[in-house]
């Protein structure tokens, strides 16, 4: 369950940021998890809950999921999922733009 290891590293950055401003808890956190990115929303929310201790202890956890977002890296028209990965126009391969991210993008914390 590599949901677990990305999940510790998360937290050991977010005590950082916690710890750089004196914050005395984190209350809420933001992740944005894209559908290729290889990681289960609901693996990464149940590990959380493992992990979350001290500062975090009673931290909420909201995961939002982006979907995958194709482009031409020529001509930048979009692309849409399912179909031929590959400009119409151009002719030239598609490029990914976004779903591959893991990203936290929020940290809510009380500091004095």
């Amino acid at each position: 369950m590599h949901e677990y290891s990305l999940v510790s590293a998360m937290v050991e950055r977010i005590e950082k940021e916690a710890h750089a401003r004196n914050a005395v808890a984190v209350h809420r956190l933001g992740v944005r998890i894209g559908a290729l990115s290889g990681v289960e929303p609901e693996l990464f929310a149940s590990a959380f809950t493992l992990v979350r201790q001290g500062l975090l202890a009673e931290a909420v956890l909201d995961i939002r999921r982006s979907e995958a977002a194709w482009a031409c890296p020529t001509c930048g028209k979009a692309i849409e999922s399912g179909g031929t990965l590959r400009c119409a126009s151009c002719g030239v391969p598609a490029k990914l733009q976004s779903g591959d991210e893991i990203l936290l993008e929020q940290i809510e914390m009380e500091v004095p």
